[in-house]
Order: C-alpha cells, then structure tokens, then sequence
C-alpha cells in the first residue's frame, strides 16, 4: 500500500499568527505551497522567500503546486528551495514531457494536476515519467471551497488507469476528516487540507484524528 501523506495547504493559515500556526502543524507530513501567478488563476500567492521562513518554521518537506500559466519559469525558482515534490497542471503545459524532465532532473518527485472538470484520459501517454497525480477537487485558485462531489468517480477512474504504476493519488480541495476516508477508499493516499486543519482550534489533534480516520 502507498504511504499515507496529510498536506496542511499554507494558503489557508492565518497569515496574522503565521510563525504560531505554522508550529501546530509539525506532525504533518509535507506542507503544501500553491504559487499562483496571477494568470493561469485570478489569485498571486508566494514567493520564495516566504516559503522558505514557512519552512523553516514548520520543518516539514514541502509539496510545490503551481498554479502558473508557465511553469518553466517557476521551476528553477523554487527549485532551489529544495522541494520534495512539485506539480504541473496538465491544462498549461503544450510540452509536459520537458517540463517533467525539468522537475525530475533537479532530484524533485514530479506531478500532473487536473482540474476538476479535465478528463483523467491523458494520464495513459505519461505514466512513465510522473510520480503522482493531483486531482483537483475544486476549481482552483482559492481556499475554503467546497467539495465537488463528481471528483470521486473521477479518482476511482484515475486509480484503474495507474493501478500497474507506482504513481500516487492527490486530492486538493474540501479535503477534511469528514472524506478522508471515502477519498482512501477511492485510491487516494495524499491529502491536501487546508481550512479543515488551520480553521480548527487545534490543528495538531485534527490531524491526529485524520490520520487515525485512514487507518
């Protein structure tokens, strides 16, 4: 079975108490950073330099999703922070297999995004060069959104097209402990959180009890 991996998503913190916050999340697994330019989605989030005092204040690997309408430029950027893992959008990119070379030969794990209204179909002609899928569970750009409950049929079809990979399953929006663990049923093992965790009064235990709830 993949390893089960809990993302506090950054764009939901308080960015008033944000060192604080940041402290209660420690026994995540990652911490997801969405950099958006702007124009692939109507929102301008992060920099590097803020991500990188955000990972020094949490100590956790982080999971780069870029929300950009030209990824070769973010690449080396955040690069150099070091990333365990980073993702693309399918819809952006008219050369994805150099863009998942540009990821994987910096020693990063490499990601295709789908949003949620985009077939899974694609995935058949790149299997061999990602490590994970992230499926959009809402529409992107802002947190706090709800669910789209259509994305779980979606996640069961994307389980059978990678069954024979080692290719792990991401979800990224509405994710709380009330889906998580129907979402694990459907073949997920990465979960994005973002309001769920830092909107409860103590992160820390929220996610205990989620990763309790996917045992």
């Amino acid at each position: 079975m993949k390893e089960l991996t809990i993302c506090p998503s950054l764009l939901a913190a308080d960015f008033s108490r944000l060192g604080e916050q940041l402290q209660t999340i420690k026994t995540a697994d990652m911490l997801h950073i969405d950099i958006m330019d702007g124009h692939y989605v109507p929102n301008l989030s992060f920099g590097p330099l803020v991500v990188k005092a955000a990972q020094k204040a949490c100590g956790l690997p982080l999971d780069v999703h870029l929300m950009v309408s030209k990824p070769e430029q973010f690449i080396p950027l955040f690069a150099e922070l070091s990333p365990k893992s980073m993702s693309v959008h399918y819809e952006t990119v008219p050369h994805l297999h150099r863009i998942l070379t540009m990821i994987k030969e910096r020693g990063i794990k490499a990601g295709v995004v789908f949003n949620p209204h985009t077939p899974v179909d694609g995935i058949k002609y790149i299997r061999e060069d990602i490590d994970y899928v992230l499926i959009m569970t809402v529409n992107p750009g802002f947190g706090g959104q709800v669910f789209i409950p259509e994305m779980y049929q979606k996640i069961r079809d994307l389980k059978e097209l990678v069954q024979d990979y080692d290719i792990g399953i991401q979800v990224d929006g509405g994710v709380s402990l009330e889906n998580a663990r129907k979402l694990k049923e459907c073949g997920v093992n990465i979960f994005v959180a973002g309001s769920a965790i830092f909107n409860n009064p103590d992160p820390a235990k929220y996610i205990q009890e989620m990763r309790e709830s996917l045992v």
